[in-house]
C-alpha cells in the first residue's frame, strides 16, 4: 500500500500447540493474535506490508531509457493494539510486535516511457515480553516483485503538467515461510497481481497532486492444517485469500530545483471479501482486511554527488477492519546511474 515498492520459517520456542493446555491457556494465547500485511503491499502489493519512494510502479516519475536507480531501505513498524472485526483491543498476552523490513529493489527504463523494476525484502519479526513465552518471531525473504509502469499520458494543461500512468506488478514467495503463523508470519504466502492507475498533476511552481488506484489480485495459500472456519467449516489445507482495492491521494512539492521532495498521503486499503477475526481466536490469511493510513514523505538529491539521494518516511494506520494499529518509520538511499 505504500507508495514506492521499488521467508524462511523461523522456531517457536515453544509448540504453538500444546497437547496439554487448557482451555483458559488456550484463550489467552490466541485472543490477541492479528493479521500484519507486509506491505508493500506492495509496497506493490503489500510487497511487504513496504514502501518505495524513488522511480516505482506507484508514483510519477520514470527512468530514462538506459538508466537504473538502485535502492536500499529499512523500516521498523509496531503496534500493540488491532482490529478484532471492528473493535479495537489491545495486545495483552503478546504486548508489542515489531516488524523490521530491508528491502533490495532495483528500476530500469527500458525507454522513455517504459520502466521494469524487481525487488525482494528481508523481514523480521518479533514480539516484546510478556508473550507468555509460548511464542518467538521469524525472519526470511518474503516475496519477490516484478512490475512494469507505462507513461500513457504527458500534456501541458493549463498552468502546469498532467501524466498518466499504468503498472502490472507481479509477485510471489520466495521461501517457505508459514503464512498461517499471525501476527508473526513474513506475508500472506500467495501470488498477487495488481494493475494500478494513476493520474498526476503539477503546477509549474512546483506543486503537484497524484491520485492512484489499484486491483489486488490475491491467490490461495497453503496451512499447516486440515481444517479451519471461514464463515462456514471448510477441510483443506488452501485457504482464499481475499483480493482487495488499494487507493491513494498525495499532496507533494519539489524545492530547490527539484532537490528536494516532500509529501503527505492518506491511502486505503478494502478487501472484496473475507471473514472477521472471531473473538479468542487466532487470525488467518482468509481475514477481511479493511485499513487507512496517512504518513508523510521526503527525499533529497545531492547536487555535490550526481545520481544519489536519501530518503525518509512515516506512517500511521489509523483505522482499519481485521488489521493492526501499525506505525512505521522508515529510510532509505537511492544511487541513479546509466548503464
Amino acid at each position: 500500500m505504500n507508495k514506492y515498492t521499488c521467508g524462511s520459517r523461523g522456531l517457536m520456542k515453544t509448540p504453538v500447540r500444546e497437547p496439554k493446555m487448557s482451555l483458559g491457556t488456550y484463550l489467552k494465547t490466541f485472543k490477541l493474535r492479528y493479521s500484519v500485511f507486509s506491505w508493500l503491499t506492495f509496497a506493490f502489493c503489500l510487497i511487504g506490508q513496504q514502501a518505495l519512494f524513488a522511480q516505482s510502479p506507484t508514483d510519477g516519475l520514470m527512468m530514462p531509457k538506459g538508466e537504473i536507480c538502485v535502492l536500499a531501505n529499512y523500516e521498523f513498524g509496531h503496534f500493540d493494539h488491532y482490529w478484532e472485526g471492528s473493535f479495537l483491543r489491545e495486545n495483552q498476552t503478546i504486548a508489542t510486535v515489531h516488524r523490521k523490513t530491508a528491502l533490495a529493489m532495483a528500476a530500469y527504463g527500458i525507454s522513455q516511457k517504459l520502466n521494469v523494476y524487481l525487488g525482494v525484502p528481508f523481514v523480521s519479526t518479533n514480539s516484546t515480553r510478556p508473550n507468555g513465552g509460548k511464542f518467538a518471531g521469524v525472519s526470511g525473504l518474503q516475496d519477490l516483485t516484478i512490475a512494469l509502469k507505462y507513461e500513457a499520458l504527458k500534456s501541458q494543461v493549463g498552468n502546469g503538467e498532467l501524466s498518466g500512468y499504468a503498472s502490472l506488478a507481479f509477485s510471489s514467495p520466495v521461501s517457505n515461510y508459514l503464512s498461517d503463523y499471525q501476527p508473526y508470519s513474513l506475508g500472506l504466502g500467495t501470488q498477487q497481481l495488481s494493475w494500478r492507475a494513476l493520474l498526476k498533476y503539477k503546477w509549474n511552481s512546483g506543486f503537484y497532486i497524484r491520485a492512484t488506484s489499484a486491483y489486488i489480485w490475491r491467490g490461495y495459500t497453503q496451512a499447516e492444517r486440515e481444517y479451519y472456519y471461514n464463515n462456514g467449516s471448510y477441510y483443506t489445507t488452501w485457504m482464499d485469500v481475499p483480493s482487495s482495492w488499494n487507493h491513494e491521494l498525495v499532496v507533494g512539492k519539489w524545492f530547490f530545483g527539484n532537490s528536494l521532495r516532500l509529501e503527505m498521503n492518506l491511502s486505503s486499503l478494502r478487501s472484496t471479501s473475507g471473514d472477521d477475526i472471531r473473538a479468542y481466536n487466532a487470525p488467518q490469511p482468509t481475514n477481511k482486511v479493511n485499513m487507512d493510513r496517512v504518513g508523510g514523505f521526503v527525499q533529497y538529491y545531492f547536487s555535490s554527488i550526481k545520481g544519489l539521494g536519501v530518503l525518509a518516511y512515516y506512517n500511521r494506520v489509523f483505522q482499519g477492519r481485521n488489521a493492526p494499529e501499525l506505525s512505521t518509520l522508515g529510510a532509505g538511499i537511492t544511487y541513479q546511474f546509466k548503464l
